[in-house]
């Protein structure tokens, strides 16, 4: 395998729960595991079932040493960064690389969000990040997160149709250059493993594993043989022979009785050294044990507003609206 990879520690990564039989099916978290599996660096599997609003997650840790999704970049580019995990030594100054990444993070990454959280039934995405909340919590962070993809993706009532055509010609049109690109290579440049690969399959498996059969984006990457195969090749040799798991139970209590850094509810134990926690991991800790208070009063704020319609400033769908109500 090319490129730098640093001394071979072992790794916790901490992702949010496995499903949909994905190791994890958060379009964060998958990404980063099939990245650590390509470099092939030894590493166990530790679970966040508390936090499905969290930036932080997923995040890796080592030792004394922490990345976190929401730094620059994000925790792929900080072990790059870090010179640590590198897989895209020599290629990220490719123009076609360039041109690639720029595909895969705009177009094809505003595709899969939309379809996972606007697009298709709401069935995947509760699935994925709320199932193990009380039930009112995990339908309030469920149509948040909806009205902020719309935000994030220019989505109103006037433009949801032309934005909806937009998203999926444009992620047509990425599918049909990532096809031309792989041809009948196994990676997507110089026959090896990189980021773009891991970026690239991580949605895919997503879109095929956990989108309905219905899905508009699924049906799109489907036209295309090569790619499936791809994924489908990955799948067997990356993901159904990576570190064993075992699915996670929620227990609220843990959270804030005794939380860890990013607290999460581990499928297996393990014990280390203290050590002096920076500030991103107090605030973290801080968060653990105020979580589910405060999502609390968001669901009963959330309750009052919707009884209240002409004070609001935020609109929502009439599906949204008869979700809440069901």
């Amino acid at each position: 395998m090319e490129g730098v990879v640093g001394e071979r520690e072992s790794y916790t990564l901490v992702v949010r729960k496995p499903c949909f039989g994905l190791p994890t099916a958060c379009l964060s978290s998958l990404p980063l595991y099939l990245y650590l599996r390509f470099a092939n660096v030894p590493f166990q599997l530790d679970f966040n079932l508390v936090f499905p609003d969290s930036d932080q997650i997923p995040y890796i840790e080592s030792g004394d040493y922490v990345a976190y999704n929401n730094e620059k970049g994000g925790v792929i580019e900080r072990l790059k960064r870090d010179v640590l995990i590198d897989l895209d030594t020599e290629l990220d100054s490719v123009p076609e690389w360039i041109s690639t990444k720029a595909l895969l993070s705009s177009w094809l990454a505003d595709a899969v969000t939309y379809e996972l959280w606007v697009g298709s039934d709401s069935s995947s995405a509760e699935t994925i990040y709320f199932s193990d909340l009380p039930w009112p919590i995990g339908k309030v962070l469920f149509l948040k997160q909806k009205h902020t993809v719309k935000q994030q993706l220019g989505i109103s009532k006037d433009n949801a149709e032309q934005k909806e055509e937009e998203i999926y010609r444009r992620a047509g049109t990425a599918y049909e250059a990532l096809s031309t690109r792989l041809g009948d290579q196994d990676f997507l440049f110089e026959n090896r493993p990189s980021s773009l690969d891991a970026i690239f399959l991580g949605q895919a498996l997503i879109v095929l594993q956990a989108l309905p059969e219905m899905s508009v984006l699924r049906q799109k990457l489907l036209e295309h043989g090569n790619l499936v195969r791809y994924v489908e090749r990955v799948k067997a040799e990356f993901v159904e022979t990576g570190p064993s798991y075992s699915v996670p139970h929620f227990q609220a209590e843990s959270s804030s009785s005794n939380p860890k850094k990013g607290p999460s509810k581990s499928s297996k134990p393990k014990s280390k050294p203290k050590k002096e926690k920076t500030n991103e991991e107090k605030t973290f800790k801080r968060r653990a044990k105020y979580f589910l208070a405060t999502q609390l009063v968001a669901v009963l704020l959330f309750l009052t507003l919707m009884g209240r319609p002409d004070d609001v400033e935020v609109e929502l769908d009439e599906d949204d609206e008869g979700y809440i109500h069901d």
